[in-house]
């Protein structure tokens, strides 16, 4: 880096140089922004999270010039933790690139040594035996669990799914769909019974629901459906149709408040032939 305050042109060409060059300077503590210098680890990681879902969302909606820019945002967050990181003397961006280029090399034998790994299914089966030997491997000689290691900042619908597969990969799981939904159908009982018996404790109403959404995400894993895609869909879906009802009710001058619910419900049934 340069002496003195940056300019444009002072800035490497390569792309990738120049992006680090940008982060550098954006934390540098004469020259740089005061907003990227106060910044941590903690307070970047929720738009690190942001930035992943707007990625996912640019995908869903195959919008190729917003996955570009939200890829790039991403990337931004991986590049500031490692100035973060660099900073603290702790790693930098090099470090990281390497890391994790080793560990690809690494779990994929059958590309880059002598092992055979003919499906899809069995790469799944030997990536995760290669994961839970990595783990084992940072934990030493402490007895590991079956659930250790899963992220608690994951989302929830996706901690469950992945704490089932944990749990199925030692023999804790049906073997059948039927089973599932009888677990989902118990719960809700269970949940009913709570409603219906006035319930005011609000920490048992959480606690019967959660058992209804981990018993759903189990369900989503059995049919092989990713649950977070699935309520983002019915999300965007429920969407349409509410906005399908607005703007009926706005061609006769009125809003949802103004109408029934009797009569939105007939709206919502035109908007599912429609939208």
């Amino acid at each position: 880096m340069t002496s003195g305050r940056p300019t444009s042109n002072s800035l490497p060409k390569e792309p990738m140089a120049r992006l680090l060059a940008v982060m550098a300077w954006l934390r540098d503590r004469q020259y740089g922004c005061p907003w990227d210098v106060d910044q941590t680890f903690k307070t970047i990681a929720p738009y690190t999270i942001e930035e992943a879902y707007e990625v996912a969302d640019a995908i869903e909606r195959n919008d190729m010039p917003a996955l570009k820019e939200e890829l790039g945002d991403l990337l931004l967050q991986v590049v500031y933790h490692a100035q973060i990181a660099e900073e603290a003397r702790a790693f930098g961006f090099a470090d990281v690139a390497a890391a994790i280029a080793d560990k690809m090399v690494d779990r994929h034998p059958h590309v880059f040594a002598d092992a055979r790994i003919d499906t899809a299914e069995a790469q799944t089966v030997s990536w995760e035996a290669r994961k839970a030997a990595e783990r084992a491997a940072k934990q030493g000689t402490a007895p590991t669990g079956a659930l250790d290691g899963v992220a608690r900042a994951l989302p929830a619908l996706l901690r469950a799914e992945k704490i089932q597969k944990r749990a199925a990969r030692v023999g804790f799981d049906w073997k059948e769909t039927a089973p599932v939904i009888d677990k989902i159908e118990e719960e809700l009982g269970e949940l009913r019974a709570e409603i219906e018996a006035g319930t005011v404790d609000h920490a048992r109403l959480t606690d019967e629901l959660g058992d209804v959404l981990f018993a759903v995400a189990n369900l989503a894993r059995h049919c092989k459906v990713d649950p977070e895609a699935a309520l983002r869909a019915t999300n965007d879906k429920f969407e349409r149709r509410f906005g399908y009802i607005e703007r009926q009710l706005a061609a006769q001058g009125r809003k949802p408040a103004d109408a029934s619910l009797t009569e939105m419900e007939v709206l919502w049934q035109e908007a599912k032939t429609r939208v």
